[in-house]
């Protein structure tokens, strides 16, 4: 039976997961806008899934059928975890599930996990083989960088592509480089190439810095590839998945303020008081462009701690 992956038209766009971002709610707010061809969850720990506070981490995997097609990201260490994480995943109904083995994060490198996985193939195969055994047939993808402090590409995309998996989704820079250099596209080119001479089916999705739809389509054009993930640039423009093209500045200030009134409200609806409510704030800058007294209201709702006084302001503008 053929997985998603490949019955999507290429070239694919993906939401990238962020975390305390891509949660269902935001996910929700997406599909309105103009739903990208796949969602990602925010990265989960397979300890935590497997713990006996497994009921409040697994409500990160809450979504609804218009978040469709839709993977779950798991990190950890533990194969045996990852197997048993990824039946609670496949159980929950999900379309597919993604090994993170790209997260820069110092304290979850330090550990071994996500891009600490580079330096550690051996148990980077454990937790792919695993991860399958445990998918009941669920595609596998894994989302990785192109090396710790030094470029890896061929050694390390070579091997993942080695291990069958359904995606690669690289995101063109090192661990040590972060965000701090220009994306380096030849270098998922090359693992395109390397898919290509292998002869292997693995899709190859690239990631880093995609500004909008058509900067996406056209790097995926120029190297070859078969999707775009995007991630920062959601903040930058809402509707960057829409097939439309939208410039979110042609989008009025009240669709944007109405837009907003509904994720507040959502998020509230969603998560009440189990999610601290300051994690909305981060979003308001999406919004309130063109809105007139941008600066002070923005400041003001920086200020606000609640969803019903948030609600308010907005509802009196």
């Amino acid at each position: 039976m053929k997985s998603f992956w490949e019955e999507i038209k290429k070239p694919i766009l993906i939401q990238a997961p962020m975390e305390d971002v891509t949660d269902t709610v935001f996910r929700q707010i997406l599909a309105k806008c103009g739903a990208p061809d796949v969602f990602f969850t925010e990265f989960t720990n397979v300890e935590g899934m497997c713990s006996r506070g497994k009921v409040k981490v697994g409500k990160r995997f809450v979504f609804t059928e218009a978040e469709r097609p839709i993977i779950a990201q798991i990190w950890g260490l533990d194969p045996a975890k990852f197997l048993k994480t990824a039946k609670m995943v496949k159980e929950m109904g999900f379309d597919g599930i993604d090994v993170n083995m790209g997260c820069p994060e110092k304290s979850v490198i330090k550990k071994g996990a996500c891009a600490g996985l580079i330096n550690n193939p051996p148990l980077a195969k454990e937790i792919i083989l695993a991860t399958r055994q445990g998918a009941g047939g669920l595609p596998i993808s894994v989302k990785t960088r192109i090396g710790i402090k030094d470029i890896q590409t061929e050694e390390w995309t070579g091997f993942l592509l080695k291990m069958g998996i359904d995606a690669l989704i690289v995101h063109g820079r090192t661990v040590a480089e972060m965000s701090d250099v220009p994306n380096h596209w030849d270098e998922i080119g090359k693992a395109v190439e390397l898919r290509n001479k292998m002869k292997a089916k693995t899709l190859i999705i690239g990631n880093g810095d995609v500004k909008d739809r058509s900067d996406a389509m056209d790097k995926a054009k120029k190297y070859g590839l078969d999707g775009i993930m995007i991630g920062r640039g959601i903040f930058e423009n809402l509707w960057i998945f829409n097939k439309k093209n939208i410039n979110p500045d042609e989008i009025s200030y009240q669709e944007k303020l109405k837009l907003l009134i509904e994720h507040v409200t959502l998020f509230d609806k969603t998560w009440g008081k189990t999610k601290n409510f300051s994690l909305m704030k981060k979003f308001y800058r999406i919004y309130i462009s063109g809105i007139p007294n941008a600066s002070s209201v923005r400041a003001e709702l920086m200020r606000i701690m609640t969803a019903e006084e948030t609600l308010t302001l907005l509802n009196s503008l």
